[in-house]
């Protein structure tokens, strides 16, 4: 049979010879037995039939004698290998599928990022009798991905712009301190978060931690969720209820968007912050309680004070310590870390195998301005993954009102409308400006490969 010549670690099928012969003395089997990548072939009912190499046993865990005759699927267990297959792909429309993300499962039930790569297998006479597939072990590649990134984790968050990580250095010692802390940042950019972790960093984090949303209790019910009420307190009040502020003893209660909170409150408030004990509602004895207080807000909280509506004594006692969390169009670098985090996450509540965003989507979301900062992002994401049935989020499967805030729809192989072109155009000319043409640094900046800056600078005929 008439061999196709080979090239170690090529990614391009086409040139990979059937050897149906088996003869692994043949020059092309020696070739593939020598691969790093998995390879096999597969006949036209998707069973592997004469080529299992050794790198597809180490990386599958099943000898060549387990694998051979039984379908691809069956020692894959990919999710992929029944809703998006590569093999049936190029063997349905006769193409090759290059470098596709997948997921296998190996024999011993540890998933296994791969890239993998297909092509027909024809005969001498030219008739179609198979395909052949090479999968690539990405596993080192992902593990120092994730070592990167855990270079810009504290806890639960991410970042790796200056501002947050000049929170993330100081988060231990905050946590280490019993002073109240106070956090400030637009709705959505993860004040809720950053409580917990600093909750979780400290020698409280056995302890409850106790969360009340101050603006979305009404305030005739703040109170008694805070402090609780004893029998008898109001008609339906038939046996005593804790507040907040007991269910936290020993550990931390966290008062979201406290500036929200009447002024009648904010008194009880500072009470029980200067004095650590209340009284419930309907209760004559006092009840001392060993919390730390975190508070947080969206609210100009001078402008507040200015008008009236926040009492300076509360103020002056929540901001022992404060952090301002920045809103997340100041830290656009943080996007494709965020959206990969969050992607991981969905994945694993949905059970799904989405490996990233296409590049068309990562150009919109570093375009956008983020009003609703990071859950807007999340929004986003969770409504692409929904509708996703590949392993990467397009562009059609974005939000309509989303789409329409960044240029509108965009045809398969068309650019995006003249907005989103000459939105990027301004962001990666004042990013240029800012590092003074150092292009790498600008690329490491707006989360894209120093090639793909270059090509965009290209396009957009930036100078």
């Amino acid at each position: 049979m008439k061999k196709r010549k080979s090239r170690k670690n090529d990614a391009d099928a086409t040139e990979i010879a059937s050897c149906q012969s088996g003869d692994e003395s043949m020059p092309c089997c020696s070739i593939l037995e020598s691969m790093t990548d998995g390879v096999f072939t597969v006949d036209l009912k998707r069973r592997i039939n004469t080529f299992f190499n050794r790198a597809a046993e180490e990386i599958t865990g099943f000898a060549f004698q387990e694998a051979v005759n039984q379908y691809c699927f069956d020692i894959l267990r990919s999710s992929t290998c029944q809703t998006n297959c590569p093999l049936e792909k190029t063997l349905t429309t006769g193409e090759p599928v290059y470098n596709h993300p997948a997921v296998i499962i190996n024999r011993s039930g540890k998933e296994i990022p791969v890239s993998v790569t297909t092509a027909l297998i024809r005969n001498k006479l030219g008739d179609v009798v198979g395909a052949v597939e090479i999968f690539r072990d990405l596993s080192v590649i992902e593990t120092l991905r994730k070592a990167v990134a855990g270079c810009y984790n504290q806890g639960d968050m991410i970042s790796k712009n200056q501002r947050m990580q000049e929170i993330f250095d100081i988060l231990p010692d905050v946590a280490e301190s019993d002073s109240t802390l106070l956090i400030q940042g637009p709705s959505g950019s993860g004040k809720g978060l950053l409580a917990r972790v600093v909750h979780d960093l400290s020698t409280r984090k056995d302890k409850p931690f106790i969360k009340v949303n101050c603006g979305a209790i009404p305030e005739t019910l703040l109170e008694s969720e805070l402090f609780g009420y004893v029998r008898g307190a109001f008609t339906d009040a038939k046996k005593d209820k804790p507040g907040r502020f007991s269910l936290a003893d020993g550990g931390t209660l966290f008062l979201d968007e406290i500036g929200d909170t009447s002024p009648s409150l904010q008194v009880k408030l500072l009470r029980a912050l200067e004095e650590k004990t209340f009284i419930p509602l309907g209760g004559v004895e006092p009840v001392k309680v060993d919390v730390r207080i975190m508070a947080a807000t969206h609210r100009d909280i001078t402008a507040m004070l200015r008008d009236g509506l926040f009492r300076e004594d509360l103020y002056y006692r929540l901001n022992i310590i404060k952090i301002e969390i920045p809103p997340l169009c100041e830290r656009k670098e943080d996007i494709p870390l965020l959206a990969e985090n969050i992607i991981a996450r969905l994945n694993a509540l949905k059970g799904r195998q989405i490996v990233g965003v296409s590049a068309d989507v990562m150009a919109r979301l570093m375009n956008y301005s983020f009003p609703g900062n990071i859950r807007e992002l999340e929004n986003i994401l969770e409504h692409a993954c929904v509708l996703c049935r590949g392993a990467l989020i397009e562009e059609k499967h974005l939000p309509y009102d989303f789409m329409e805030k960044t240029g509108g729809s965009v045809q398969p192989g068309q650019k995006a409308g003249n907005a989103l072109t000459s939105s990027e155009t301004r962001i990666i000319r004042e990013v240029l400006e800012r590092h003074r043409g150092n292009r790498t640094a600008a690329a490491q900046e707006l989360g894209l490969s120093r090639t793909t800056l270059w090509r965009k600078i290209r396009q957009l005929r930036i100078e």
